[in-house]
């Protein structure tokens, strides 16, 4: 959502910081905060002019006419604050329908002055730009303002004049106090412009001798203004409407949301409730609270809520199991419902997310059962048949009611199910079609023969489309009627290679010539093709860094299709629009700072380009062109005949709910002609007038449907249109947030364009407007594809509609890794792993969630246990790895790994490469001999030979003992890292068998020469073999196996790994250059006859 009310005293706290304004505004920052918990001491000592000042009072929680209510105090003292605060703090309190606790009280000086020094003034957003209403009697009494006040519009992009504000709006105002009310607005308003305010109000303003002092104010602003607006604005609580508590578990989900590129919404309305919601869809979610609502359930609505946008398994996890903690703390005696709905999803795995709500259900099985929970369930989109068969498994596994529904069944069904004012089905219908229809049975790589492409109800037309008419000079360039035609080329504005796979999925089913898609735009690459199929072939699409490039190479594209950020998709559109070939730019992302969104309307309008969105999903003209993943993927552009046009052309506010039209109209009509989302946000690039204007003008359309939404006012344009005879062909109409009227509290809906400001933009009144206007409106959205039907049917009747037909579609080759993921396909793997497993929501080592290694203080010794030996070796032998790497990390430059590395930092070349230099020096001579030790000192060992045996048949072999011997060390000048480890190993080890094996032979060897000592290499080969074979984790064969694959060298490479590292560092800030080695260092030995 984007405009939220903000606190009394952090709007004054904006005011006070950042108003520039030659006005000399009072009080400044003289505001304090009052709580139950206040400690009245210290906030007198943070605030001294509490005790000298008369005092107001007044609870600071989005309560509208305080004065009228009685709760203001004034022209108190500081004792007299704290008696009136007596008698109403943490006391419930009715303000309107909305019943509250006041728990949240502001102080403010006391500014004594006359009747005529009020003033009232509000700034608010339109689509057009803003409004400035003035008004010269301000205060408690100043009743309906819009009908008093003076008036002026600034338009967006246009700037406000100090005499702009004396000759329009302070015509009544005393000559006195003009220039100083003129100086402050014009502040006022370049403050709201600066700090994305979408409303600001202040009753009443008061201007005396001294300067101006803001009394009571109330404000909204932009919260998807963050990313701009952050180092000014700080931490913005927003606190919840008066009447609704603020939740733990809500603030839990904002925060999901925050950190989530999907959308998380919770908003609880009554925690004892016992319907409860868990919808997919910010139009879906709105839509089956109405139907709640209108079934009776108002009451006993626990929640509104919705998550859309493919959120993660983990995520609808966490999700999910919020709602289920919460409708699991109290029991109800009629038991609980949940409903899990969902219009048809466009893009979002069903099957996926539904994992982590059943990973949830599972989890709280017993409460769910305890509770009498019954769950209701009606999904559709890619996966969901899976998604619902393994939501169906877990009912008959946890012994929980779950009766669950796909698209054969309308989206609203199971809330009539669910409040038992429908049967439920035992066995509802489940469609035919599955993901496997769209395999292609011929083998042919040829696009499919063409089928029919024109409507139900037409002969076929050019395809031509309609050009933009040329307006008179001055006036805006007037929009194309067609936007799309079978020829239609895009660009799109970032690296979405599955949307445009979709598009492309899309052509080839409607047969189309050619790629919709000529080209793609993304900045933060070099210029590169990337690889798409049509049909069964692969196909290189350009990508360009700079959209002139693409512009200037692509001439024939006339449509942008924009998946930029929210933080980009301002730039790139108005970039977009300096190129006279666009007419049509369809604006994905959602949270576009309103601000932002008029300047791209304006521009639009200027340049005659139509966009649809922010916000959005897109558009579809069956047999055409599709805008992204607008229809869902192949099974549902199939399942609803989106592959050719039928006769009935739609506009809807929500991407999802336009899916599900699609589905309404495919199972009710001959199908749909086009449907345009036009966006959730408040001021969409173009509006239901827009689209229903180019439907009447359209031959080929002979029925229009729109579904709008509580807030804003565009629906009536619709009546006004059919009352003056523009609209002359059937419209059937619903507006969806019914249910707002019937709260006591405001609830902010999915979408941010979803609030009724006032009484005509409620979802009641508006329909009741269509319908009196002569719109087909049902009764609720329930009934919505019976009245199309009825409609429809009456056209058919007529002849307007005459049904042709139907062809079977083509097919199109599935993706394998779509394929693989519903199961339809096998394939072996190109290698295969047992250690590590990154896939889930948690790193994985052989096992064990990353979180419980550090749960468990495993240290380096004991992941190095699960990686290299898949066990979870005992502590000791942890403690036993960690010392070997320490005594193993160096031995000095001198050594030839170190020297190695060193040659190389000096010659300038990075970590890595000098790392690598230094261990390719590891072998049988250098570091390399613990494998070898273990090996031939098990071997000996393990085949009954003596230590005099082993020591005379490598002698006569004329082989070295592995592991024995030492340039430096000696018996008489032991190397302590051995004496170190030996100590340890004697202390700790259950059994040293090999380890006392090697011991002796160092006996012998050591009394023919000192220096044939068992050195550290040799020490950690036999040590780790006792290791193995009795710390009760392996098997002889497993012990034996590791040593012979070479896994004890690698404690080497990784201790001698960080003193590599270690002397690259030094080199580097040693600052050394290029080594040469000295010339009398080495000894020239060149052949005889070649000498001089």
């Amino acid at each position: 959502m984007s405009a939220k009310a903000i606190s009394e005293q952090t709007g004054k706290e904006f005011l006070y910081k950042y108003i520039c304004t030659s006005a000399a505004v009072q009080n400044r920052f003289r505001y304090a905060n009052a709580t139950a918990e206040t400690d009245w001491v210290r906030l007198a000592q943070d605030h001294p002019w509490l005790l000298t000042e008369r005092l107001v009072v007044k609870p600071d929680q989005l309560i509208k006419r305080r004065g009228k209510l009685g709760l203001v105090g004034v022209n108190l003292d500081l004792q007299g604050v704290q008696e009136w605060l007596k008698t109403r703090m943490m006391k419930e309190t009715t303000v309107g329908k909305a019943k509250g606790v006041l728990k949240n009280f502001l102080i403010e000086p006391f500014v004594p002055h006359p009747q005529e020094e009020e003033f009232y003034v509000c700034i608010y957003a339109t689509r057009e730009g803003d409004q400035v209403l003035f008004h010269h009697e301000g205060g408690v009494e100043v009743g309906d303002v819009d009908a008093k006040a003076e008036r002026l519009m600034v338009a967006v992009n246009e700037k406000l004049s100090e005499d702009q504000v004396t000759e329009q709006l302070l015509t009544h105002v005393p000559e006195d106090k003009k220039q100083v009310l003129a100086s402050f607005i014009v502040g006022l308003f370049n403050l709201y412009e600066d700090l994305y305010f979408t409303y600001l109000e202040i009753n009443p303003i008061v201007v005396t001798k001294d300067g101006v002092y803001v009394l009571d104010m109330a404000a909204k602003i932009d919260a998807t203004a963050d990313y701009i607006c952050k180092a000014k604005w700080g931490d913005v609580e927003f606190p919840p409407p008066f009447g609704r508590e603020a939740y733990p578990e809500e603030a839990y989900i904002a925060d999901l949301d925050a950190k989530s590129g999907a959308s998380l919404k919770l908003t609880l309305l009554n925690p004892q409730g016992r319907i409860w919601t868990m919808v997919a869809g910010g139009g879906a979610s709105v839509v089956y609270s109405d139907t709640i609502c209108d079934l009776g359930g108002v009451d006993e609505l626990a929640n509104y809520g919705e998550y859309s946008g493919a959120p993660s398994e983990q995520q609808t996890y966490d999700y999910a199991k919020t709602i289920l903690s919460l409708m699991t703390r109290e029991k109800h005696p009629q038991g609980k419902v949940l409903i899990i709905g969902g219009s048809i999803a466009n893009f979002t795995n069903v099957a996926a997310t539904f994992k982590g709500i059943v990973r949830a259900i599972k989890d709280y099985q017993g409460p769910l059962k305890e509770h009498e929970v019954t769950i209701f369930v009606r999904r559709g989109g890619p996966n969901y048949q899976e998604g619902l068969r393994v939501m169906g498994e877990v009912g008959k596994t946890t012994g929980i009611p779950i009766h669950v529904f796909g698209t054969e069944t309308h989206m609203t069904a199971i809330v009539g199910m669910a409040l038992g004012h429908k049967p439920i089905p035992n066995q509802p219908p489940m469609d035919a079609h599955t993901a496997n229809f769209l395999l292609n049975a011929s083998n042919s790589p040829a696009t499919p023969a063409t089928t029919r492409t024109a409507s139900f109800s037409e002969a076929r037309t050019s395809n031509n489309v309609t050009p933009a008419k040329k307006s008179k000079a001055g006036l805006p360039a007037a929009r194309a009627t067609t936007l799309f035609r079978k020829q239609t080329k895009a660009i799109v504005w970032g690296m979405q290679t599955r949307a445009v796979q979709g598009m492309l999925d899309f052509d080839y089913v409607c047969s189309r010539d050619e790629p919709s898609v000529a080209a793609m735009v993304y900045p933060f690459t070099g210029d590169h093709k990337q690889k798409f199929y049509w049909g069964h072939k692969e196909i290189l699409t350009p990508v360009y860094k700079s959209m002139d490039d693409a512009m200037k190479k692509h001439p024939e594209v006339d449509v942008l299709i924009s998946f930029a950020s929210l933080r980009s998709a301002f730039d790139s559109t108005m970039e977009a629009m300096q190129h006279p070939q666009i007419h049509t730019i369809a604006i994905i992302a959602e949270g576009i700072p309103e601000a932002q969104t008029r300047k791209i309307i304006k521009m639009a309008d200027e340049k005659g380009v139509t966009i649809i969105g922010p916000a959005t999903v897109g558009g579809i003209k069956p047999g055409c062109f599709k805008i992204g993943n607008t229809g869902g993927m192949l099974d549902n552009i199939l399942a609803s005949k989106l592959y050719r046009p039928g006769s009935i052309a739609y506009v809807s506010r929500s991407g999802g709910m336009s899916n599900e039209l699609n589905n309404i109209i495919s199972r009710t009509t001959d199908g749909v002609y086009e449907g345009v989302a036009i966006g959730g946000d408040r001021y969409p690039g173009s509006t239901f007038m827009d689209h229903v204007l180019r439907y009447q003008d359209t031959p080929g359309v002979k029925m229009i449907i729109m579904l709008g939404e509580v807030g804003g006012t565009e629906e009536y344009k619709i009546c006004q249109g059919i009352r003056e005879g523009r609209i002359t062909k059937p419209v059937v109409c619903w507006c969806i947030g019914t249910c707002a009227t019937m709260f006591t509290s405001e609830v902010q809906f999915g979408h941010a364009g979803a609030c009724a400001n006032q009484a005509s933009e409620t979802a009641v009144a508006k329909n009741q407007a269509l319908r009196d206007a002569g719109a087909y409106v049902p009764k609720s959205f329930d009934e919505l594809d019976d009245v199309v039907k009825t409609v429809y049917d009456e056209l058919v009747a007529n002849g307007t509609i005459i049904p042709a037909q139907e062809v079977p579609p083509p097919t199109v080759p599935m993706d394998y890794s779509w394929a693989r993921e519903l199961g339809l396909i096998r394939k072996p793997a190109s290698f295969m792993t047992s250690i590590c497993d990154e896939r889930g929501q948690e790193l994985i080592y052989a096992g064990m969630p990353i979180t419980e290694v550090f749960k468990e203080e495993m240290g380096l010794g004991g992941v190095l246990g699960l990686l290299w030996f898949q066990r979870r070796l005992p502590r000791y032998a942890c403690q036993f790895i960690e010392m070997c790497l320490m005594v193993t990390a160096d031995h000095g430059p001198a050594v030839s790994g170190a020297h190695n590395t060193i040659v190389c930092a000096r010659a300038g070349k990075d970590l890595i490469s000098s790392l690598t230099s230094g261990l390719l020096t590891i072998g049988d001579r250098f570091g390399g001999a613990l494998d070898a030790a273990a090996k031939q000192f098990s071997k000996a060992f393990d085949s009954g030979m003596v230590p005099m045996e082993f020591v005379n048949k490598m002698k006569k072999d004329g082989k070295l003992i592995m592991g024995i011997g030492h340039r430096v060390k000696s018996i008489n000048n032991p190397d302590m890292r051995v004496q170190i480890l030996k100590d340890y190993v004697k202390q700790n080890f259950p059994s040293t068998v090999m380890l006392d094996y090697a011991l002796d032979v160092e006996k012998i060897t050591t009394s023919k020469k000192p220096n044939l000592i068992l050195n550290v290499d040799g020490f950690i080969g036999v040590a780790f073999v006792d290791l193995l074979r009795t710390c009760g984790g392996f098997t002889r064969d497993e012990a034996d196996e590791f040593v012979e694959i070479g896994a004890l060298n690698g404690i080497f490479v990784l201790g001698r790994s960080m003193g590599f590292i270690g002397h690259y560092l030094d080199q580097k800030r040693l600052k050394q250059g290029l080594y040469r080695h000295p010339w009398d260092d080495i000894s020239y030995v060149l052949p005889e006859h070649m000498s001089m």
